[in-house]
């Protein structure tokens, strides 16, 4: 059984959602957040206490972008849901470009903004920084509103874990009030996303856990970097 270590709406929530759009079986283990402060035990497991952490067996992996796409060739072999992009396929250099964007390009300086407008204390706020990070982010949007032009998903013509990689940014972006700055391509992709019936199982699955588990089922303790 894949065991996934997660908080709401955090980084974890990649995986989550791809769990969800695979119809893989998983169980999913709630932690306050953060979880290094206030699950010390968790550190037994991942010494980082960052989240999420993947349990398959004596795999073991940390990083959520990764993760999307060990799970889409694990869970899915055959690739019938498509979440995945096969080396002979041509857009097979774009998923993976697109996968690991969401991440490294999209997510890191939300992450800034977040720490510098909502989580320093007063006198360690940093307008500034938050400001210049929130327009790094909004720029790096061109890209994909540009490959959204005409197309409903990023690659391959289809949806794949690289609009999960993504939509998590979008995610992130939507609970900062950035949605309003969205290009008029990315915010019509950030509407389809949120009708995917896996995103919404994936939002019912981390809720429904948390209450179950006795973990706050409110997401906005999780958006502080981890």
């Amino acid at each position: 059984m894949i065991i996934l270590h997660h908080c709401l709406s955090a980084r974890s929530f990649r995986p989550l959602w791809t769990l969800e759009e695979l119809g893989a079986p998983y169980e999913l283990r709630m932690l306050p957040f953060p979880p290094r402060v206030f699950a010390k035990e968790y550190l037994a497991l991942n010494p980082l206490g960052t989240i999420p952490l993947l349990e398959d067996g004596a795999t073991r992996m940390t990083e959520s972008a990764a993760i999307c796409q060990y799970l889409s060739v694990r869970c899915d072999p055959d690739n019938r849901t498509g979440m995945q992009v096969r080396a002979d396929e041509p857009a097979y250099g774009a998923w993976l470009n697109w996968l690991h964007h969401g991440e490294a390009t999209l997510t890191f300086p939300q992450t800034i903004v977040l720490r510098y407008r909502y989580f320093e204390p007063a006198e360690r706020k940093l307008p500034q920084a938050a400001d210049d990070y929130a327009k790094w982010f909004i720029s790096r949007l061109r890209g994909i509103d540009a490959a959204l032009a005409g197309n409903d998903w990023l690659c391959a013509g289809r949806f794949t874990a690289a609009d999960v990689s993504v939509g998590y940014a979008l995610l992130l972006a939507s609970q900062i009030d950035l949605v309003k700055r969205f290009p008029p391509n990315v915010a019509a992709y950030w509407e389809r996303l949120q009708q995917r019936d896996g995103y919404k199982r994936a939002m019912v699955a981390q809720h429904d856990a948390a209450v179950a588990q006795g973990v706050s089922p409110d997401s906005s303790a999780s958006l502080q970097p981890s």
